[in-house]
């Protein structure tokens, strides 16, 4: 069992083995956290994502982290080209990047709230879809000791709290 934290911040701040991108299915890093982290790590980031796509959505690419203090960014897919995403699309992205985690034997992994930017996902379905999916991944062997939740607002920060305690009960 790893540790789970659910923070506020920045992600492109955070120093991880392994940072997860909510991406599209072309792998296009334009705006929300994908273009945060292509500001912050370099266009080699999506240069690279974007060699192996596209790809369906709710799988996983890895690439380099660039300039992060990261050494991979999994890029999850949460939506395709016409940028719509649903409660399914988070449940096999989040699924996945977890596997992808186990994959790389990283032991820090760090996740944004997915699908609730562009996506247009209520982020209370986002949350209680990402932490259930969180801690059935937990009951497997792994070589994760922390899952970190980097939440940029308030909202999103608050909700995801909320959601872990009830879930915790």
């Amino acid at each position: 069992m790893f540790k789970v934290e659910i923070i506020r911040g920045d992600i492109t701040q955070i120093a991880a083995e392994a940072l997860v991108n909510p991406a599209n299915n072309h792998l296009w890093m334009g705006g929300g956290v994908a273009g945060a982290l292509k500001r912050a790590g370099g266009w080699e980031i999506e240069m690279a994502a974007e060699n192996q796509g596209p790809i369906e959505v709710g799988q996983t690419v890895v690439t380099t982290a660039g300039r992060l203090a990261a050494k991979y960014i999994i890029h999850a897919v949460v939506m395709a080209q016409n940028l719509v995403t649903t409660p399914e699309y988070i449940r096999e992205a989040t699924k996945n990047s977890l596997e992808r985690a186990r994959a790389l034997q990283v032991k820090t992994l760090v996740l944004p709230a997915f699908g609730t930017g562009v996506g247009r996902l209520p982020v209370e379905e986002a949350a209680q879809i990402m932490l259930q999916e969180v801690k059935k991944f937990a009951r497997t062997p792994s070589s994760l000791e922390t899952v970190t939740f980097v939440l940029y607002r308030e909202k999103e920060f608050h909700v995801f709290q909320e959601e872990w305690e009830r879930q915790s009960t």
